[in-house]
């Protein structure tokens, strides 16, 4: 089987075209083997490009544990460079159908290779309903509500773009609090499909740092759903403006919870390596 290796701001994938390759049997079980660091490819996980009925391409995304997701912000930004850079797709603005319904995406050329240098995706709104994200804590929308840990009770605010997420802002987003407290909120009774915990800085009204323990996958270097997460409790709970840069351990996004209520977030797409994969 033929993949291909991409990043966006360091949230690594392994990829496989299948308009070209046979849909595997089980991908959940191919997502745990091949993201291995150290006995496969390794990846935070597996996203499968596949045809669409009515997108230029599908999306289909498993954590490195075999679980599938909704959605992936810096992987839906990568399927958009490889369904172009590959000829799949030659628009320079695709549509790309996902866990969360069909996302628009806008794609920025190298002037020198004419390949994808960075995407802008319209991540469509904020899911604020609780019962929809899902939570249950209280609040409608979660801001600011309080999450017993028992040694640790935090202010956190609740938003689904596709995927949950829990945003809590810190003094410093520290081992502690990441590796730490972070699995222990992506597996809290308060949320019944586990949650991407995310954890924040605010360096200005527009600025801010942010590391994620995501669910199914741990830490990674970045998490696009999470800073679009982040960008919108940012300015629920009045930290920050709607327009703001993020920055990840493995890059930074622009993100714009824009006035028709879509949240955009621009970041790059980088294809690292192509290879074989004999397990």
């Amino acid at each position: 089987m033929r993949f291909t290796k991409m990043q966006g701001a360091g949230n690594d994938y392994v990829y496989v075209n299948c308009f070209d390759e046979p849909m595997p049997d089980d991908p959940a079980a191919l997502a745990r083997r091949i993201s291995d660091r150290h006995f496969g490819v390794g990846g935070d996980g597996l996203i499968l490009i596949c045809p669409s009925r009515k997108a230029d391409a599908r999306m289909r995304m498993f954590n490195a544990d075999g679980s599938e997701a909704e959605m992936c912000g810096n992987g839906v930004r990568c399927v958009a460079k490889y369904v172009f850079d590959h000829g799949i797709a030659r628009n320079q603005t695709l549509r790309i159908e996902t866990g969360n319904g069909v996302l628009t995406l806008e794609l920025e050329l190298d002037d020198n290779t004419q390949k994808v240098r960075r995407v802008r995706v319209d991540m469509g709104r904020p899911i604020l309903d609780p019962s929809r994200i899902p939570t249950t804590l209280p609040g409608n929308p979660v801001v600011n509500a309080e999450l017993d840990l028992g040694d640790d009770r935090l202010p956190v605010t609740c938003v689904s773009m596709g995927n949950p997420h829990c945003v809590t802002f810190v003094d410093e987003p520290t081992d502690r609090w990441v590796l730490g407290v972070g699995p222990r909120i992506e597996t809290d009774p308060h949320f019944p499909k586990r949650v991407n915990a995310e954890f924040v800085q605010v360096l200005s009204r527009g600025e801010v740092r942010m590391r994620v323990w995501e669910r199914g996958s741990g830490e990674t270097l970045a998490c696009g759903t999470g800073a679009c997460a982040v960008c919108v409790a940012g300015t629920l709970t009045g930290r920050t403006d709607r327009n703001v840069l993020v920055h990840l351990t493995g890059g930074d996004l622009q993100l714009h919870w824009a006035e028709d209520d879509h949240v955009y977030m621009t970041g790059p797409a980088v294809e690292v390596f192509s290879g074989q994969w004999e397990g």
